[in-house]
């Protein structure tokens, strides 16, 4: 479900505020390397559980305990959900409750993209939300099944709202490539910030990985 202009500058100015202490260390914004050897070109600050390449700890990649999940930023992804569904929310797998617990907020810098992927690394099926914040972005929303076409290319523009949910859950999706300049100037912001909020179903057991 995708709801263009969810956010209003106010609540946009609010997140990318936010976003800079997060990203503050301990436990801040990092580059992840990936199991092949090769660097992501996003940057990252996971808060709640740290994410790693496939699964989830307690622990940041400088060592350091990881930053709390913020109570506001689950209340917001809750009335995301609520609103993006409506009525039919009762009807979408972990949908009607939803408790989140983990954000990943990854930082575009111009040049930057994402692969395909699966967000898969959760064990629970409860929809992913996404807040896009500055830059726009071409984003590929695939199948299913394979990293090949069908696909659908999306513009997603900052205060955009976006939910996998139900049989979408674990559609392949990525970053083809972001807008230089198409930011609006009053949120101070270079390239394009993301906010995914997800519910992890995992225990309170700390270094607990996941399918990948």
């Amino acid at each position: 479900m995708l709801l263009p202009g969810w956010l209003d500058v106010d609540a946009q100015l609010s997140l990318v505020a936010a976003c800079r202490q997060w990203a503050r260390p301990p436990a801040g914004m990092h580059t992840v390397r990936m199991p092949t050897g090769g660097m992501m070109s996003v940057q990252m600050v996971s808060l709640g559980w740290h994410w790693y390449p496939y699964g989830y700890r307690r622990t940041a990649a400088d060592g350091t305990p990881v930053k709390a999940f913020p109570p506001e930023l689950g209340e917001l992804a809750r009335r995301a959900v609520a609103e993006a569904y409506g009525e039919a929310v009762g009807t979408i797998a972990g949908a009607a409750g939803y408790e989140p617990d983990i954000a990943i907020v990854n930082h575009y810098p111009h040049g930057a993209k994402m692969g395909l992927h699966q967000d898969r690394d959760e064990r629970t099926d409860a929809p992913v939300v996404s807040f896009s914040l500055g830059d726009t972005c071409v984003f590929r929303l695939g199948n299913t099944e394979t990293r090949t076409r069908p696909w659908t290319d999306l513009e997603l523009h900052s205060g955009d709202l976006l939910v996998f949910g139900g049989p979408s859950r674990l559609a392949y999706h990525g970053v083809v490539r972001t807008l230089p300049g198409t930011a609006d100037p009053a949120l101070g912001l270079t390239g394009r910030l993301n906010i995914t909020v997800r519910q992890s179903g995992l225990g309170p057991r700390a270094g607990v990985g996941a399918k990948g």
